[in-house]
């Protein structure tokens, strides 16, 4: 069985300690290796490792950074296919779905290839009589990235490389039960000229997370995963006194309006809600049709649910994989029936699914409720599977009402071929990315990933220029020079040295 450790101060670690926990295929149930659980002394050295190589990386001039970022975005490149194989074989996405996610973490690194110019602070001449003012931003130290199973490379992606550019050392904790992928990216960022201890990796549970979150040395702390969780860790990281930004749940709306393109509404749900088995936290998990929409939209997927392509995410002629863990999957279809039980009406049903040859495989088949109301459990709790929930209103002002009172604000979407509709929507939700008939709206990297309400908590979004003013702190210097100095004259052409 292949054992699984850290990679600590450019080196992999396989992990002194006796814990092990283990990591299965989805598709199959087979547990596939273990991975270790980082010590204490393997937590701390991580930390003593980031932190004795953070003065020399912060005084490297930014251009020097970008290089290493450059010659990082190529291997990524290079290495998209191999990365997504090991994210489909923990994960279970399919490999389509895999490579999309390498590719949209592949994005923060080009976005953070150009921090010389998203460093460049602002400059007053002559404030007072031959007194100039002008600002920078300066990394903050050791960050800690505490990233979830859905996506084992592009959340992390959304961290660590604006987190290095900015010139900050990083020590990235990933859910244990993924590992793989970090450490091929530990690899890779060795292997593109990072210096040693600049970036670590550590595994394990939530008790590495308890060290992370007090260790004095830690300066600031980004997460991303369930609402209560997100919760605990700002809470926990702002008493100690750290930067935090926390990322959380979400039940993501998309409202269908009688004058939208049904099919193109269906597309958009059939991706949106099923894609990656519900394993998205931008994923639509609430159907919100206006008026007489809702039941030719509803006979639609069911249509496209029946002939969705369900297998392992090897097969690359398949549309959606398992869930993640047994465990997942026992929780997923305790939900299910407890839609049931609530009275909402079960019209697909994805319990029970076995498929030949992977029999012991965590997969439940696409879901959907129909005349769900919001005191159920299925619509105000996040579900995280292939479970779709419609709720039915019979005006615009009702569905934008609805949608407002969720406690969840990451997402929300409109499918209208209406101006006026849209814009009011756009306006008027409380959500912190919108869609207007996009079904997914993840913002690129140069935007900002954020929701509002109970699914963020701390101040700043992530990546974009969010995540630089996350990553660096600012400062403002008042100068007055009596006399100035002259130097020799210099002929060559002057070069970053």
């Amino acid at each position: 069985m292949e054992t699984l450790g850290h990679y600590i101060n450019g080196m992999a670690v396989h992990g002194a300690g006796a814990r092990m926990l283990p990591v299965f295929n989805p598709a199959t149930g087979v547990q596939s290796r273990q991975v270790a659980v980082a010590t204490p002394d393997e937590v701390n050295a991580a930390i003593e490792a980031a932190a004795d190589a953070y003065p020399a990386w912060a005084a490297t001039p930014p251009l020097r950074r970008a290089r290493v970022m450059f010659k990082f975005k190529a291997l990524m490149e290079a290495h998209a296919d191999e990365l997504a194989e090991i994210i489909s074989a923990e994960h279970g996405k399919v490999f389509s779905d895999a490579r999309g996610e390498v590719m949209r973490g592949v994005e923060v690194v080009e976005f953070a290839c150009g921090i010389p110019e998203l460093l460049k602070g602002e400059f007053t001449e002559n404030v007072g009589t031959n007194i100039d003012s002008y600002n920078i931003r300066q990394a903050l130290g050791v960050c800690v990235g505490i990233t979830p199973f859905n996506f084992p490379a592009m959340v992390p992606l959304w961290m660590f490389p604006i987190a290095l550019a900015c010139g900050n050392s990083f020590v990235l904790k990933v859910s244990e039960k993924v590992p793989s992928a970090a450490l091929r990216m530990a690899a890779l960022l060795k292997e593109a000229g990072l210096p040693d201890g600049v970036f670590n990796v550590v595994n394990g549970d939530k008790d590495v997370v308890e060290r992370l979150l007090h260790d004095p040395r830690i300066a600031a702390i980004s997460f991303v995963g369930s609402t209560p969780i997100a919760e605990q860790v700002y809470a926990a990281g702002t008493k100690a006194g750290k930067r935090v930004q926390a990322l959380g749940g979400a039940k993501n709306h998309l409202v269908i309006m009688p004058d939208a393109d049904l099919d193109q509404a269906v597309d958009a749900l059939m991706g949106a809600a099923y894609g990656s088995a519900g394993e998205r936290c931008m994923a639509v998990s609430v159907a919100v049709p206006v008026g007489p929409v809702a039941e030719p939209l509803i006979e639609r997927i069911c249509q496209r649910a029946r002939s969705l392509k369900i297998g392992p995410g090897a097969d690359r002629q398949a549309e959606m994989g398992p869930l993640v863990t047994a465990h997942h999957k026992a929780k997923v279809e305790a939900y299910i029936a407890q839609g049931e039980a609530e009275g909402a009406e079960l019209v697909l049903d994805g319990r029970g699914l076995k498929l030949q040859g992977n029999e012991n495989g965590y997969f439940t088949g696409p879901t959907l409720f129909d005349h769900v109301t919001p005191e159920m459990a299925i619509y105000k709790e996040e579900i995280f599977g292939p479970v779709l929930s419609v709720v039915r209103r019979n005006s615009f002002d009702a569905a934008l009402e609805l949608v407002n009172k969720h406690e969840f604000g990451n997402g929300a979407v409109i499918y209208t071929a209406d101006g006026d509709t849209a814009r009011a929507f756009s306006s008027g939700v409380l959500a912190g990315m919108v869609g207007v008939n996009v079904p997914i709206p993840v913002p690129m990297a140069f935007h900002s990933f954020g929701g509002w309400k109970r699914s963020i908590f701390g101040d700043h979004a992530i990546h974009g220029r969010e995540g630089v003013r996350f990553y660096t702190r600012i400062k403002t210097i008042t100068a007055r020079w009596p006399t100035g100095i002259r130097r020799g004259a210099e002929f060559a052409m002057p070069t970053m040295k």
